[in-house]
């Protein structure tokens, strides 16, 4: 098929390169000169996993193009994907500007049948208005074409997103057109091998229904974030309890990991967006606020915890920050709580030495060069002279690290861990003061006392 995907974000990129891997012939627009000219070089503007070497692979081959020409594009494809940003306005709805700017520039060039589908996360009713666009647009045109508009909403996960494409949990495609449903389902066949992934649904629904999965993760983290307070307070262990719930079949494993706040460029925003789409609508939301109130909330407990260590008076230390991106295998820093900790430590008056794999480029480019931040190369570099380690994010080279070298760079052996990487008692027993969430702080004398000969000395 030929197929046009306007923007060349993260989902629009995921999506060109796919669908191309395949054998489609893909056409990527963008309005961005520097980032379109980079792509023809091969040259991923984002870091995904995988993706910089498929977008090589499908230019090669031919079945990959990019341009800054929007009429080449609408000229190109039966198939026009909107795969453009929609970020949150000041009172958190949902700005559609760009992707009825898409719609608009589909309806001045088309000169035949379209069937336009929303891949942007969209507020429902979206598609009405993508499709009462083009009509006025065409009527000022004085001329008249068949068109669809479909709704086909992604669930790619940051650090997985070609797995997510490639072997989906489910196809949405939200329709009232059997003939674009049709084509839909004949695109995504080399997707849909094993066993039927599609689901086929009124467009309003499947609109609605990306927004819902969105926030029902969400709303799960931030339950488990509500639970590790009660579970600190009460002396239980978070960690425990989520292994004794999650072997319930309908609770599951996933999404219950007690953490430093969700973040990223889905679910804050998905879930403000619900929130006024029900006030628009005059419906209540009251969990789907909870939920966001409780995030914001988490995202203050590691500054809360350093501070409280150090009696509030963070002025003049420095301090050791693991992880900068907002998860793992991702350089996105979007609503990260990386950013929520390290503008507070700043506010206090203390210095940050942080490290992340992937995302320093862009931290960088985010606040710019300062005093009081110094990026490191290494994690061991960012522990030298430092006061203190804050773990944020859970990459996989923090989770066994050389406990005795940590100790030795640090001015005292103290570990705030976001992520619960570590055993609370082991560490414990190696001098450490050890504060995670959801878990009791247990106080390296306190286990030196029980376990440790009596000549021992307390580190």
């Amino acid at each position: 098929m030929n197929i046009t995907v306007f923007g060349a974000g993260y989902v629009g990129l995921v999506t060109a390169a796919c669908f191309a891997e395949v054998g489609n012939r893909v056409m990527c627009v963008d309005i961005d000169a520097d980032k379109v000219k980079r792509l023809k070089e091969g040259h991923c503007p984002i870091y995904e996993p995988g993706l910089e070497a498929l977008l090589q692979k499908t230019i090669t081959s031919s079945h990959l193009v990019f341009t800054t020409d929007v009429a080449e594009g609408v000229a190109h494809g039966t198939l026009q994907f909107i795969a453009v940003g929609t970020p949150p306005q000041e009172d958190g709805s949902v700005d559609r500007q760009h992707v009825l700017a898409v719609a608009k520039t589909i309806a001045q060039h088309m000169e035949g049948y379209k069937i336009i589908v929303n891949k942007s996360t969209v507020p429902v009713g979206t598609a009405a208005l993508v499709k009462q666009t083009v009509q006025t647009v065409l009527g000022e045109r004085g001329v008249a074409f068949d068109f669809a508009v479909t709704s086909n909403p992604e669930f790619l996960k940051e650090g997985a997103a070609l797995k997510d494409f490639r072997s989906p949990d489910r196809i949405i495609i939200g329709s009232d057109n059997e003939l674009a449903a049709e084509q839909m389902q004949a695109l995504y066949a080399p997707f849909n091998r094993s066993h039927d992934r599609v689901i086929c649904m009124d467009v309003r629904s499947a609109e609605l229904t990306k927004y819902a999965a969105n926030a029902l993760l969400a709303t799960k983290i931030s339950f488990m974030n509500e639970l590790s307070h009660v579970a600190e307070t009460l002396g239980a262990d978070i960690e425990q309890v989520r292994v004794g719930i999650g072997s319930d079949e309908r609770i599951g494993h996933q999404f219950i990991y007690p953490g430093c706040g969700y973040g990223g460029s889905c679910f804050p925003k998905d879930v403000i967006g619900l929130i006024s789409t029900a006030q628009q609508a005059d419906c209540a939301s009251d969990i789907l606020t909870a939920v966001d109130n409780v995030n914001q909330r988490q995202k203050q407990v590691l500054f809360s915890k350093l501070s409280r260590y150090f009696n509030d008076q963070l002025e003049g230390k420095t301090i050791a920050v693991w992880g900068l991106a907002f998860k793992p295998n991702t350089d996105d820093l979007r609503e990260a709580s990386s950013r929520t900790l390290i503008e507070a430590l700043w506010e206090a008056g203390a210095k940050v030495q942080a490290y992340d794999p992937i995302a320093m480029d862009n931290f960088q480019a985010s606040y710019g060069r300062r005093a009081d931040l110094l990026l490191c190369r290494t994690a061991n570099e960012a522990l030298k002279e430092a006061d203190a380690l804050v773990i944020v994010t859970e990459w996989n080279e923090f989770r066994s690290p050389d406990f005795g070298m940590i100790k030795q760079s640090l001015h005292s052996p103290v570990i705030i861990d976001g992520r619960n990487l570590y055993d609370p008692h082991f560490l414990a027993q190696q001098g450490f003061f050890y504060d995670s969430i959801g878990r009791p702080c247990i106080m390296p004398q306190t286990v030196k006392a029980k376990q440790a000969p009596a000549t021992t000395e307390v580190a």
